[in-house]
Parts: structure tokens; sequence; C-alpha cells
């Protein structure tokens, strides 16, 4: 599967997110992952329109998870970023050239389409599994002590 580099960044903004106290500004969170504000603005609106994130206007505006972060799933992020669409789309190959099989005959998807679309609810599902909390937990256990505390310092200066 090739997801698009704003699922990377969504993701790491809302872990972000789930920590902070406060709204956080777009720019801050554009510079504390060194990233264009631009590309991550487009990031958190199609994370705003998948309803995770919420953002809030004026002078201690920026943006809030919507919910628990142990309710928000990757698959949630990958999806508010790149679509729900399947991976992989069957064009019914099987129906071309000399030796096509007629339509009327194809009353079932082929192998391929079945392994395909298989390997597409296999990854779905394990990424369904998987919450922003359990991405927090897991940063937690391999940062070095004091880090977390310091970038949430950060992000309220």
């Amino acid at each position: 599967m090739k997801m698009s580099g704003g699922v990377e960044w969504a993701l790491h903004c809302c872990t972000l997110l789930s920590r902070a106290s406060e709204p956080v500004p777009a720019a801050k969170l554009a510079e504390f992952h060194d990233v264009s504000p631009t590309y991550l603005a487009k990031q958190l609106q199609a994370l705003s329109r998948a309803g995770l994130v919420r953002s809030t206007q004026g002078n201690s505006g920026g943006y809030t998870l919507t919910r628990d972060a142990a309710r928000i799933t990757v698959l949630d992020v990958v999806e508010a970023v790149d679509g729900a669409l399947p991976a992989f789309r069957c064009t019914e190959v099987r129906q071309r050239g000399p030796l096509a099989t007629p339509a009327q005959d194809c009353t079932a998807p082929c192998p391929i389409a079945r392994v395909m679309d298989s390997a597409d609810r296999a990854w779905r599902d394990s990424l369904r599994t998987v919450t922003i909390a359990d991405l927090v937990a897991d940063a937690d256990r391999d940062l070095t002590p004091g880090t977390l505390r310091r970038a949430q310092e950060w992000l309220r200066a």
C-alpha cells in the first residue's frame, strides 16, 4: 500500500494534539515538525472535514482533537487524508483481448481481485486496531525521559 506523505504528518499532529492542554495553532504544528505551513494546513483541513480535529479562531485559537485519542484510529486518519477507496481497482482484464471472457460469465471476482481485496481488508483491519492513544503510549516508551514534557512546553510557548 502506498500512502501520501500527508498521512504521516497528520498522524504526528494527532499524537501531539492528544497531549496538548489547549488549542495548537497550525503554524506552531508546522514549525514543530519543520514542514511547510501550507502543506500541513491541507492535512489539518482533511482531518477537520473528517471530524477528527476542530479549529478555533482568535488569539488562543488552533487545533484540538474532537474526541479522546483512544477513540481515533490510525485508519480514521489514513482515510481522512487519503480517502477510503481501496488501493486496488479491478478493471476486468479477463474480459479483454482475443480470448476475452464474456461479461455474463464473470459473475464472481477473479482470483486476483479476491486476493487484492483480502489484502486491503487485512490492512484496514490492522490499522483499525491501533489508536492515536496507542501511538502516544508507544512513543512515551521510546522517547528519552523529559522529551514529551519539553514538547508540551514548547507548544505552549
